[in-house]
């Protein structure tokens, strides 16, 4: 893209921020059907599955190129599989609020004036500082995004993603570069959000903190889902004494590279 170029065109073509569907569907908020899809001759996803319910918390766990990314970006229409269904909504107009693994912002913007900029497309009235201040950027509100960290460019597209309060919020690895105090209000963030119904989906290598947050954790592991549960569930099921030492006992030791 050119210097020349608008950030107006730059959303048009990048569809990583807020994302609309029309759909008539109430319950489940995700109701995601036979879902596949290959790169090639390597297939990613086999026949997957998956229900999320207003105000539910999903962690998707897996090893690395075990198709988390992917998954997420279907779930959160950004992107079509090969084969399968996904219906996004609760209501007539469903909103979700996604934050893919390596969010991008045009440079030569301060972070307020970023957030901003995303604010129009949404009908609701935005508070820019309340956002920031929400993901723990108020501090940088002035700063010009190129400036920014990764772990402070991954909370400004966490805030992109709550723009508008959407009724699903995909994140896609949101704790990662984030030291452990912001991890731990990224989780905080995540609670609040499901106890005001949003349904939320996240992937994340970060497991204690999702141990203690997650309604429940599916395990991906070569393309197809090879657990799912509570945290506590999956914990006795593999009788472990963590979901960090559960998770050793539930995927291959294998990661498949372009997944």
């Amino acid at each position: 893209m050119s210097d020349g170029e608008s950030a107006v065109s730059e959303v048009a073509s990048e569809p990583d921020s807020t994302v609309l569907a029309d759909t008539e569907s109430k319950s489940p908020v995700i109701d995601a059907s036979g879902l596949s899809h290959a790169f090639g001759d390597v297939v990613v996803l086999d026949d997957l599955s998956l229900t999320v319910e207003p105000g539910e918390i999903v962690a998707l766990v897996g090893p690395n190129g075990s198709g988390k990314t992917t998954l997420l970006q279907f779930l959160s229409k950004v992107r079509a599989p090969n084969a399968g269904t996904v219906t996004v909504g609760a209501g007539d107009r469903t909103r979700v609020g996604y934050l893919p693994q390596r969010p991008e912002f045009r440079e030569g913007f301060t972070v307020a004036d970023t957030l901003r900029f995303y604010t129009q497309f949404v009908e609701e009235d935005v508070d820019v500082g309340t956002t920031l201040d929400r993901v723990g950027l108020s501090e940088a509100a002035d700063r010009r995004v190129e400036a920014l960290s990764g772990g402070m460019t991954r909370l400004l597209g966490l805030a992109r993603a709550l723009v508008g309060d959407p009724d699903v919020v995909v994140l896609d690895e949101p704790a990662s570069g984030l030291d452990p105090g912001m991890v731990e209000r990224l989780f905080e963030i995540v609670a609040e959000l499901a106890a005001e119904g949003t349904a939320v989906v996240l992937s994340s290598h970060n497991l204690g903190p999702v141990e203690r947050t997650a309604d429940r954790v599916v395990v991906l592991d070569g393309g197809r889902f090879v657990a799912t549960g509570s945290p506590q569930e999956l914990v006795e099921s593999a009788e472990a004494t963590d979901l960090q030492t559960a998770f050793g006992t539930l995927v291959s030791t294998e990661e498949v590279a372009g997944r």
